[in-house]
């Protein structure tokens, strides 16, 4: 046996002997139900221990053996998978869905729907010239809002005392971009007007969405918004600073938590997105905790993130998960901070890492031993995977790094734009996905150390870093390559 899994035997072993009532469910504080301990941290109020939230969106169908699409049409299935994420995680807080193409399959967006994660948006109505107005109403009434609340009423009924229910709404700069597609980075410079008038009414959705999660339980609002990660801190202070801020007011004036939520490398987005209304900022593991604690506690607010979906929770061990939750706790200060994964579970995620990762926050004599037992396996080299001979040929690869393009709105729209590009220049290029949620994926992020995702690399070179370029940009950077290659 190597000296790494005598170590993991180990610290299960000794896991089992300080702290026997981890095996059968949460360490209890006396008087405070995880629920309590969850808000109170939310509103960066000390609390006994961190809260801890896995963000069981599509995943709750895995747990109950139902394909994604069937999950989120179903609120019979939405109840069973989050009673049974309930019953394996032992969580403070839930959401009811992790779905961010609901306001916009309202709106008029067609749909891709999968087995193994949310839908996807298709079509983006603004970008053929139709206006706001006459786009359809937003009604809580409309789509799958009916089902989403039901299953909300239905669970707040079961666990609701003692675990807190999220809602989660779609981001307006996000829904924006739903709606408008690619072109909106574009008008952010030739139509100024047009967009920030679109990201208002965006916001304005998403009061009418707040409202309806508030109106049937939910304890916590959360507004998810990853492609806030793909702008300047100019144009998020221009665009989406006040019409998030006027989201988040309305939320706090109905006696609610409202919290931000981006995926994605939003780094240097941190301070104005704490600048915002909102109550606190949660983030991917693409952002230095650190830092972001810095950052949130300087403002008064509270912070969550950034636990390792793929590398750690989905494709690693217990010992990983365990490993890394420890880590983020040490990080994150006693006060305000909530252990969570960066996104969305992904769907095939091993229950029993993420069981792993939340007993590092609800049972301190566990966390003590992953300390004692902090063993770092050897990095895996992926010498397996092979690359392309870049420098051969005259055809140019664009390697696409994504979490993945279906299920992930940052990843889909960095895919469109490579696919986009590579149709206008025309023979000569050829577009890879490499989803790191699969090893492949992962080996090529590792080997052509691309750093963050989504990431595009031009032959073998990480050319835009979690950054969407616009069309003529990214056209341009594959034709010079193009022509490198055909002249030298």
């Amino acid at each position: 046996m190597s000296l790494l899994r005598m170590l993991q035997a180990m610290e299960g072993a000794k896991t089992a002997q300080l702290c026997p009532q981890s095996l059968t469910g949460r360490a209890i504080i006396l008087g405070k139900s995880g629920k309590d301990i969850l808000l109170s941290a939310l509103r960066n109020e000390p609390t006994e221990r961190p809260g801890w939230v896995p963000f069981v969106g599509c995943h709750g169908g895995a747990l109950i053996g139902a394909a994604a699409d069937d999950y989120l049409r179903s609120p019979d299935l939405i109840v069973q998978g989050l009673l049974k994420a309930n019953e394996l995680y032992q969580p403070d807080g839930l959401p009811i869905t992790f779905d961010l193409q609901a306001e916009a399959e309202i709106l008029g967006c067609e749909l891709r729907w999968a087995s193994d994660g949310p839908p996807s948006v298709a079509s983006h109505p603004l970008a053929n010239g139709m206006a706001i107005d006459d786009l359809p109403a937003f009604s809580a009434d409309a789509g799958r809002f009916p089902v989403t609340l039901e299953a909300l009423r239905q669970v707040k009924a079961q666990i609701g005392d003692t675990v807190a229910l999220f809602g989660l709404i779609c981001g307006p700069f996000t829904l924006a971009l739903h709606l408008l597609g690619n072109n909106i980075f574009l008008d952010m410079f030739d139509d100024e007007e047009g967009v920030r008038g679109l990201v208002e009414y965006c916001a304005r959705v998403g009061m009418q969405a707040a409202d309806a999660y508030i109106d049937n339980g939910a304890d916590v609002v959360a507004v998810v918004d990853p492609m806030v990660s793909q702008i300047s801190p100019g144009h998020f202070t221009q665009f989406v600073s006040g019409p998030a801020s006027s989201l988040f007011d309305h939320i706090r004036g109905r006696d609610t938590v409202a919290t931000l939520f981006c995926c994605g490398d939003a780094t240097r987005n941190l301070e104005v997105m704490a600048d915002t209304t909102c109550d606190g900022v949660f983030v991917d593991e693409n952002v230095d905790l650190s830092l972001l604690r810095e950052i949130a506690q300087a403002r008064g607010k509270s912070y969550g993130g950034n636990l390792q979906l793929t590398v750690v929770l989905l494709l690693g061990s217990e010992a990983d998960a365990r490993r890394a939750a420890a880590n983020c706790i040490d990080i994150g200060d006693s006060r305000g901070y909530i252990l969570a994964p960066g996104c969305d579970l992904p769907y095939d995620t091993p229950p029993e890492n993420v069981a792993a990762a939340g007993r590092m926050a609800l049972d301190e004599y566990a966390r003590q031993v992953a300390r004692e037992t902090l063993v770092e396996a050897d990095a895996e080299s992926f010498d397996d995977i092979a690359l392309p001979d870049y420098e051969s040929g005259d055809t140019v690869i664009v390697d696409v790094i994504t979490l993945d393009s279906s299920t992930c709105a940052p990843c889909q729209y960095m895919m469109d734009a490579a696919r986009r590009a590579a149709k206008e220049i025309g023979s000569g290029v050829v577009v890879n996905e490499h989803k790191i949620t699969r090893r492949e994926g992962l080996g090529v992020f590792c080997r052509l150390n691309a750093g963050h995702v989504p990431t595009i690399c031009i032959d073998g070179k990480p050319t835009f870093i979690s950054i969407i370029p616009d069309g003529p940009q990214l056209v341009n950077a594959i034709r010079e390559r193009l022509e490198e290659k055909r002249t030298g």
